[in-house]
């Protein structure tokens, strides 16, 4: 299709698309608020537990499962968004993710638990994932970045929401029913959102001053596939490490607070709530921080702050509360910047026509990093006897993070303008 000048009536929403566009952004953000409920499943535990006779162990496997799922399904995903249209595969994954919390809602055991939750409502979110960033990237050609960094906002503050609201319903109506609630509230609202979405035409770009960089953009040159670019395998070990050091660190924020610290149980779990605001704020800035400065300099950036928290958290003595937060903050920080990082630096490093597919080919380092960084942490003080020796491993993880963006993700790597 031939390239779409700015004067083309092209609308969205109704309105020119250079100023409907910007409507896409809290939308996608809605979806991703939905999707990220994932991430709240620990409200549901307790009940289960109780309801069900079992333990911890079993009722953190419709989580962990899910985690794999999400993590699986994007690549394949992926190369089914631009074949399919974003419309199409919005709605299939907002169906699947309904199905699986609904069917959790009247699941017998834990075993059907973990099938509804974790295999289908997983695949749910791993569907449907990658949509709204696809689609604001399209969008957006000379700031996607902020775009997509401000659109995935969405996932990483979606406990801070949702996980008040289901423990509120749980209280009112009990976990069932507030299963099967999510399942069908989350339903129709991505399928309204999904409604609204599509690409714009090949070529479009907005009329503004930008444009001219956006036009430069398609003309670049790439490599013909992912997998003979150096610079994906830089980017890839970059992500597993950014997402392993961070999920290491999530899954243990309230217990070093309760046993370094000796914070008090209910004030190291509501400090998180103010971890996850680092955790979402983090996001548009590194998405913008990708757009505007080398690739290598961000990841540097993104790495040294943890060796600054690991540090800190090395030689942090019981009521080091300021100690304690600050380390965890660029913690949560650093995990949120990352997952705006890789999917910018994919935009940035490969053909941006072909990123939902590439997107989901970086994406499966997340969930090696998730897999590896949720059990990590808990082995390591199971093994030594505290969770302060966990920060040597994140810290000598995050120099060999910095080497690696050093020798990888240099422009010399990727085609850059």
């Amino acid at each position: 299709m031939a390239a779409t000048s700015h004067s083309s009536p092209l609308t969205l929403f109704g309105l020119p698309a250079e100023r409907g566009r910007w409507l896409l952004i809290p939308l996608g953000i809605v979806v991703l608020l939905c999707l990220g409920t994932v991430y709240a499943w620990s409200i549901f535990r307790k009940p289960l537990e109780l309801e069900l006779g079992i333990g911890a162990t079993e009722s953190l496997l419709p989580y962990t499962v899910a985690l794999v799922f999400y993590a699986g399904l994007m690549p394949v995903a992926g190369f089914y968004i631009p074949r399919w249209g974003p419309r199409l595969v919005m709605t299939l994954g907002g169906l699947v993710l309904g199905a699986g919390y609904v069917l959790a809602s009247i699941a017998p055991h834990i075993g059907a638990i973990t099938l509804a939750y974790g295999v289908i409502a997983g695949t749910g979110v791993g569907i449907a994932y990658g949509v709204p960033m696809a689609v604001v990237a399209r969008w957006f050609p000379e700031r996607k970045g902020l775009a997509v960094g401000s659109t995935i906002i969405g996932f990483g503050l979606s406990p801070l929401i949702t996980a008040p609201l289901a423990n509120s319903l749980i209280e009112a109506f009990g976990a069932r029913l507030t299963l099967r609630i999510f399942g069908l509230v989350f339903t129709a609202i991505i399928l309204a959102i999904a409604t609204t979405l599509r690409f714009p035409p090949q070529g479009w770009h907005p009329s503004s001053a930008n444009s001219l960089q956006a036009q430069a953009m398609v003309n670049r040159s790439y490599p013909t596939h992912l997998l003979t670019s150096r610079a994906f395998y830089g980017l890839w070990i970059c992500y597993a490490i950014g997402a392993l050091v961070g999920l290491s660190a999530i899954g243990i924020s309230s217990p070093v607070g309760e046993e370094i610290i000796r914070l008090d149980p209910t004030v190291a779990a509501s400090s998180v709530a103010l971890f996850a605001i680092f955790n979402g704020l983090s996001r548009p800035l590194f998405g913008w921080l990708s757009d505007r400065y080398r690739p290598h300099y961000v990841a540097i950036a993104s790495y040294s702050l943890i060796v600054v928290a690991c540090i800190l958290m090395l030689h942090a003595q019981t009521g080091q509360v300021v100690t304690y937060l600050v380390a965890f903050c660029l913690f949560w920080f650093c995990l949120g910047g990352w997952l705006a990082m890789a999917p910018t630096l994919t935009l940035r490093m490969f053909n941006p026509d072909q990123y939902a597919q590439n997107y989901g080919l970086v994406f499966t380092a997340y969930g090696v990093g998730a897999l590896v960084g949720t059990l990590s942490a808990g082995q390591i003080r199971d093994w030594l006897g505290s969770y302060t020796y966990a920060f040597y491993p994140m810290m000598g993880l995050a120099v060999v993070g910095i080497g690696v963006a050093m020798a990888f993700l240099k422009p010399d790597t990727y085609p850059h303008r």
